[in-house]
This record gives structure tokens, C-alpha cells and sequence, in this order.
């Protein structure tokens, strides 16, 4: 009885204690482009709205992924094909799903702004109303993340560096009528080396006020051999504070070696459904055959 009883208590301690579970990386070469890929969403019935940074104009693709939750893996995937606005490529960085509006929400980097899209591409004319702050946005680290908040119906967007002079992340919030409203502050990692790229690369609603935030750090040495990744993946939690506390839910790392292809720059995230993480990676359009346009599984 008294064995059972222990037993009981590790098992208890397992499941409290359990961290977030990484899959395996996928790729998909003949069914997926290869692209610049650096934004996704879920739009329902297992279609998600994708940006890619160089794409030839703006707009987004919309792939068909169907997940089998308990293995953690895409099972299969379609692209049903490319939705453009018409106008040249403006650096889209990150995209989000309002299904209040039924419309979709795209950030340009180059640009600072991010506008309304219908389902079919089509820019609808309206856009958030970026506070005066955001001028202060360091050149080719700017807007990299977007999410709607479905409890709080606010927008949610961040750059991938601190805005000029700022040692902070500023996490700025949008109501449904488009304008600024709350201002977080969020500290990022510092960088492991001074060679180290790193920042923010996507942020991603819970829905119920918490917030998970993408962190990434990538090493490319000059003959690329040996470059490397560590990606994290923290939660922090919106209220009044304006100073928000992170705690790290999950760390994983790839590399390209001789013998290792598994580097995968993520910049990408968004659920599949409660509980369920996709993941992509920017391959930079499969750069000289050797990077993959990576997908990856995350369960809460």
C-alpha cells in the first residue's frame, strides 16, 4: 500500500511538472514553395493565412494543415495558393485572424504599419493607428510580431528590437476600433555573444490574458558552417502592471553542420487549437539548397 501510495505521489509530480513537448522538425519540399516564410494564423477548418517577406506582392498564402495532435505531427498539407493585394512587397513580417471582423491583419516591416485584408487579399483601407512613439523603430528590426487577443478583443504587436534609446520591448495594444491603447513593457534575453542575432520574432495571444512571446538567438558564421539557433518560447501575463514578468515554458536549439541540417530560423507561431503550438522557420527561400522551410509542433 505504501509503495502504491509513492507511486501515486511521483506520477502526481510528473504531471505537475511536465514541460512543454517539442516534436520532431518537418518539411514539406513538394508541397510547399519555398519561401521567405515569417507569419502565420489560423483561419479555422484547418486553413492558415501565411506571409512570406519576399514575396513578389503583398498579400498571403493559405496552406491546408491537418495535425494529429496525439503524435505531435502533420499528417498533411496543401498550399491552396497565393491571395495578393496587387502591390509591390513591402517586407510583411507577421499576420493575425480577427474573427470578429473576419478580416485579416498584416505588419510591414518597412512601412510600420499594419493593414486590413479581406480573405480574398484585398486591403480594405483601414489600418491600426501606430502611436507617435513608434518612429523611434530601429532600421530592419521593426514591427516582427502581431496577435489578437480574443478575451480582451485587443490587437497585440512588438518589434524585434527595443525601439531606439529603449532597453525595453515596448507591447503595444490595440482596441477593435483600430487605436493604441495599453503599453507593456517586456525584457528580452541578452544576446549569448556579440555575434548573435537576436530579438523578438512573434508573439502569440493564449486568449485567456496570458501571452506567449518567440524569442530567438541565431550564430551564422561567414562559411555558414556551424550556424546555430536557440530558440525560446516564454509566457507572461497581461494585467495592470505595465513591467511584465516572463517565465521560460520551452528552449530547443538547431544547428547546420556537415552532418546536421536541423538549423531553422523560427519566425513564426500560432495555434492549431487550445493546448497546441505550430511552429515555421524562415528558410530564406531554401538557401542554396540547404535550408529547409521547417515546421514544428509544440504541446502546451
Amino acid at each position: 500500500m505504501l509503495k502504491m501510495k509513492c507511486l501515486s505521489s511521483s506520477l502526481l509530480i510528473a504531471v505537475l511538472f511536465v514541460p512543454l513537448l517539442a516534436f520532431s522538425q518537418q518539411h514539406f519540399p513538394r508541397e510547399i514553395p519555398a519561401g521567405n516564410y515569417s507569419g502565420i494564423c489560423a483561419l479555422g477548418s484547418d486553413r492558415y493565412a501565411v506571409v512570406s517577406d519576399k514575396s513578389e506582392e503583398d498579400g498571403f498564402f493559405v496552406f491546408h494543415i491537418v495535425v494529429d495532435s496525439v503524435k505531435g505531427r502533420i499528417t498533411s498539407i496543401k498550399n491552396e495558393g497565393f491571395r495578393s493585394c496587387g502591390k509591390p512587397n513591402s517586407d510583411l513580417e507577421a499576420i493575425c485572424y480577427c474573427d470578429d471582423m473576419k478580416t485579416l491583419f498584416i505588419a510591414s516591416e518597412k512601412s510600420s504599419e499594419v493593414k486590413e485584408y479581406t480573405l480574398d487579399g484585398q486591403l480594405t483601407g483601414r489600418q491600426l493607428q501606430m502611436p507617435a512613439v513608434f518612429k523611434k523603430i530601429v532600421k530592419n528590426y521593426g514591427i516582427e510580431s502581431l496577435t489578437y487577443d480574443v478575451s480582451s478583443k485587443q490587437f497585440l504587436l512588438t518589434t524585434e528590437h527595443p525601439l531606439h534609446g529603449d532597453s525595453l520591448h515596448c507591447i503595444q495594444a490595440f482596441d477593435q476600433d483600430l487605436k493604441p491603447t495599453r503599453r507593456y513593457l517586456y525584457k528580452s534575453d541578452k544576446p549569448l555573444s556579440t555575434k548573435h542575432i537576436y530579438g523578438i520574432s512573434e508573439i502569440c495571444a493564449v486568449g485567456d490574458g496570458r501571452l506567449l512571446v518567440l524569442e530567438r538567438q541565431v550564430l551564422i558564421p561567414p562559411k555558414k558552417i556551424g550556424a546555430q539557433t536557440r530558440i525560446c518560447i516564454y509566457e507572461t501575463r497581461l494585467g495592470e502592471d505595465t513591467f511584465l514578468k516572463k517565465k521560460l515554458l520551452k528552449e530547443f536549439n538547431t544547428k547546420l553542420t556537415l552532418f546536421d541540417r536541423s538549423f531553422g530560423n523560427y519566425e513564426a507561431m500560432c495555434f492549431v487549437r487550445p493546448g497546441l503550438l505550430l511552429m515555421m522557420a524562415d528558410s530564406q527561400n531554401q538557401y542554396k539548397g540547404v535550408l529547409r522551410d521547417w515546421f514544428k509542433i509544440v504541446k502546451l
